[in-house]
């Protein structure tokens, strides 16, 4: 059995970490889900800075949009609500299947707006209004700007991808807020069936420790914490206000593990893969890695309910005088940096190639 075809049965889902108009145009999209069980996916920022620069897919688009006078951040997601809703309707028959559980895509608001929650609830709704698509997360940062802007989008109705957690502390505090979204609209007579998935990134945390810490430690602090999650996740689903939830038809937030590319050459590609199989959560995987999990991997454990050893391997990196608290809070600093940085690398990939092809079409007309 395939790799991918285990975790699958094993009740993970796999997701892809990636979009471009080419993968979906060339049917690579359709075929993962044939082939590797692929059943939702994910992009960011910089998946489509990179999308759009590398490749002549979207040239045509980017003429037709311009010419209208579109520019910015307005001609930007008309171009990435095109190559969402393409994959959200392969996936549509997944979602109908599992009842909305699974067979997701995404797609980020603004990283501009990370620290302004008001702004960031009109710009998720506006986006799910635009896209009138019923398997499009909106992805929120779980920065404590975005935790209240998550609250407030879940219970406007827009379905939410809590993005940029690092720790338990990160994936409670999102958590809540989803529970306190949903809670309010069963109060005010709503449907409560409102999805929503947390996603924890995991390799960040070995990178930043990389040279900090003695080899018997090394890429040991990403799963760890990923444990200290997990627990805190089943501890939700097993307890009595979120029971309570459920008896009123919410459905649970998924627990997704994101950032599973390994950032050490050292390592097997299907390292995080493997350490991080577990029912009822999600995996969104880079393309490579997908690949390397389907020849190489294997399934040979599921993550314990109770976190494991995850306490003991923290408590040797406090003893290291790594402070995990503090490194949460700059790990998701600097992935909201780095989601803007890309944004405005895209903001400016897409002006300079809109400009190239206007000059362009205009001296070939």
């Amino acid at each position: 059995m395939n790799a991918t075809t285990h975790l699958h049965e094993l009740g993970q889902s796999l997701w892809l970490d990636n979009i471009t108009r080419d993968l979906l145009s060339s049917g690579t999209l359709q075929r993962y889900c044939t082939e590797f069980s692929v059943t939702g996916l994910t992009s960011n920022p910089t998946i489509f800075d990179e999308a759009i620069r590398n490749s002549t897919a979207y040239d045509e688009a980017l003429r037709g949009k311009a010419r209208e006078g579109k520019a910015g951040e307005q001609l930007f997601f008309e171009l990435a609500l095109e190559d969402l809703k393409q994959a959200a309707a392969l996936f549509g028959p997944v979602h109908e299947a599992t009842g909305g559980i699974d067979g997701w895509v995404s797609l980020e608001v603004s990283p501009l707006l990370a620290n302004d929650a008001g702004a960031t609830v009109e710009a998720a709704k506006r986006l799910h209004g635009q896209a009138e698509c019923p398997n499009l997360f909106i992805k929120i940062p779980g920065t404590p700007a975005g935790v209240e802007a998550i609250e407030e989008s879940i219970f406007a109705g827009v379905p939410v991808n809590v993005t940029l957690l690092f720790s338990r502390e990160h994936y409670i505090a999102s958590a809540d807020a989803y529970c306190r979204g949903i809670q309010r609209r069963i109060n005010a007579g709503l449907s409560p069936k409102i999805a929503s998935v947390a996603s924890i990134f995991v390799s960040r945390w070995d990178k930043a420790m990389m040279d900090e810490v003695s080899t018997a430690l090394r890429n040991r602090l990403g799963i760890a914490i990923s444990g200290q999650v997990y627990r805190a996740y089943r501890e939700r689903l097993a307890s009595a206000a979120w029971r309570e939830l459920a008896d009123a038809g919410a459905l649970s937030q998924r627990l997704l593990w994101a950032s599973t590319g390994t950032k050490d050459p050292q390592l097997p590609q299907s390292y995080y893969i493997e350490a991080l199989a577990a029912p009822d959560t999600i995996n969104t995987i880079p393309e490579k890695t997908l690949h390397a999990f389907s020849k190489e991997g294997a399934v040979n454990a599921v993550m314990r309910e109770d976190g494991g050893d995850s306490e003991i391997v923290l408590g040797d990196f406090a003893k290291a005088g790594v402070d995990t608290e503090a490194l949460a809070a700059q790990l998701q600093l600097e992935g909201a940096q780095s989601f803007t940085k890309s944004w405005t690398d895209l903001m400016a990939v897409i002006a300079s190639k809109s400009e190239q092809l206007h000059r362009h079409g205009s001296a070939g007309g």
